[in-house]
């Protein structure tokens, strides 16, 4: 099951993105803030376990699998389509 994951910044960076904007800093200051709070949000990120990790992988190759078997059954029936309106070109 997948564990729950919070979305929402931290009080703490919420306070020094404001006390930043009101100061108005130069561009370094505001580059710096910037990594400060993509450090922030990293450390929020929760990485799947491996039981997750492969019934994932699973669930997207089953789909991508089903999209080839539809595009390619469109394609041949486009095809035959194509083929049964204007025929071959005979020399």
């Amino acid at each position: 099951m997948a564990r729950k994951v919070i979305d929402e910044p931290s009080e703490d960076l919420v306070a020094i993105a404001k006390k930043e904007r009101a100061q108005r800093r130069n561009p370094f200051a505001r580059v710096a803030l910037f990594i400060r709070q993509v450090f922030g949000e990293l450390r929020k990120v929760v990485t799947p376990t491996r039981n997750e990790l492969l019934s994932y992988t699973a669930v997207v190759l089953v789909f991508v699998i089903i999209m080839m078997a539809l595009v390619f059954g469109l394609d041949q029936l486009f095809g035959w389509l194509v083929l049964l309106a204007f025929g071959t070109s005979g020399s």
